[in-house]
């Protein structure tokens, strides 16, 4: 929080440097000494918001380790460590060489079995049967004819005994042809249905085959499986990758959202959730302290905590998440999660470096009537920015010193002056 003027909202502490002490010559020793010169901040009432803080670290949820999902030799890859990566970029090429071979294996295969298959469903081999059940049967038919006319030409001794006996013999072999044939006929129907069930399994099988050579083609481009920021490649040009290797080739961490975990006590809890709420309440909105004390420029919120209270401690972690576009936050950088816990009206706020502390006691010196010095115990609350919140001690108006502390003490009379801004305030927002 910025605070530019003392007589304004949000007043802000500096520390500026001592004063220096002038040596005096030997005809200035009996000379009434000038009242010494400080710089004091007249106490206002302003509006201040004041936060709870919490220590936290940032994390990466669902960091993925890339793997090759076919054996292979990587022949290039394409990322400079520590790159954003898109899901779906490219990151290594293995040898292809491999697996183009077998796409073309695969097809070959396949094309003669379909060809098989064609074969199969023509029924060359039925139809053949067919056809020879088909003249038995016309033999059967012309053999029962003869003997049919020679029967009663024999009756009437009209022809030979031995004619009919032949005609017999001759329609019996017709009977037994036509039998055997359609037995024929059977056999092979059943032997051709089961052999274009089998040529069409062996095709759906051989197409699974050119489909998986075919994908093992794509897989040997090793692609980006999330989108993030990734890290050294594991396995150089030239290594093996295999799909069951332990390490994996890198790893991608995702940025946005980034996660923060820090810890509650169960009190501290229920500001978050209500104290009729569950986990599935928000809280209040999130800022976040980084090391050097910039402000993150997302506001967060409290996601989801852990399922229980640390027994040993008496904490439970909270996990906040934070939007970053930008990606300005890596995993596992230090901050302060912090959250407005209170808005106070006309509160009183001095520079830092004008509150002495000794021991338990905290002083300042103000200005009083004549501009003489009085010293005064305070009681100080919150820190905000650069200030600390006055809960006891000091009235609106009351002129407090901040510069020249060194060379003042009860009762001197001095010549204040405004307090001025020396140094930025540290607390900023982040670029």
């Amino acid at each position: 929080m910025k605070l530019s003027k003392w007589s304004g909202v949000f007043p802000i502490a500096l520390f500026a440097g001592l004063a220096g002490c002038g040596s005096r010559g030997p005809q200035e020793v009996s000379a009434q000494a000038p009242p010494p010169t400080v710089e004091v901040a007249e106490v206002a009432p302003a509006d201040a918001d004041i936060y709870v803080e919490y220590p936290g670290q940032t994390y990466a949820r669902n960091m993925v380790d890339v793997r090759g999902r076919v054996e292979g030799y990587i022949e290039k890859w394409l990322f400079r460590p520590g790159q954003e990566v898109t899901a779906g970029e490219p990151l290594y090429i293995l040898d292809l060489r491999p697996f183009q071979a077998q796409v073309q294996q695969a097809q070959g295969t396949l094309q003669q079995t379909e060809a098989d298959l064609s074969f199969a469903q023509r029924q060359v081999s039925l139809r053949q049967a067919e056809a020879n059940l088909a003249a038995a049967q016309s033999n059967l038919v012309k053999a029962q004819q003869d003997y049919e006319r020679l029967k009663p030409l024999v009756e009437q001794d009209a022809a030979a005994r031995q004619d009919l006996d032949a005609a017999v013999a001759a329609l019996r072999s017709a009977e037994a042809s036509v039998r055997a044939n359609q037995a024929n006929v059977e056999q092979t129907r059943l032997t051709t249905e089961t052999q274009v069930q089998s040529t069409e399994g062996k095709v759906q099988a051989q197409r699974g085959a050119l489909e998986t050579a075919t994908l093992n083609v794509q897989y040997g481009t090793i692609r980006a499986p999330i989108s993030g920021l990734i890290g050294d490649t594991l396995v150089p040009v030239g290594g093996l990758v295999n799909p069951n290797a332990a390490q994996p080739l890198t790893t991608i961490v995702p940025l946005d959202p980034i996660w923060v975990r820090f810890k509650v006590s169960e009190a501290q809890y229920l500001a978050f959730t209500g104290e009729q709420g569950g986990p599935a309440k928000q809280g209040p909105k999130l800022g976040l302290i980084l090391a050097d004390n910039s402000v993150f420029p997302q506001a967060g919120k409290v996601a989801n905590s852990l399922n229980q209270v640390d027994p040993r401690t008496g904490t439970l972690e909270l996990q906040a998440e934070f939007p970053n576009p930008e990606h300005r936050l890596l995993p596992g950088q230090f901050g302060r999660v912090r959250y407005v816990a209170e808005h106070r009206t006309g509160a009183l706020l001095v520079p830092q470096r004008a509150v002495q502390q000794n021991q338990n006691i905290q002083t300042v010196f103000t200005v009083g009537e004549g501009d003489k010095i009085e010293a005064r115990g305070v009681k100080t609350g919150a820190r905000i920015g650069d200030a600390w919140l006055i809960e006891q001690g000091l009235q609106p108006g009351d002129r407090v010193v901040v510069e020249g502390l060194l060379t003042v003490r009860p009762g001197v009379v001095v010549h204040p002056v405004p307090y001025r801004e020396k140094s930025a305030p540290p607390e900023r927002k982040a670029d």
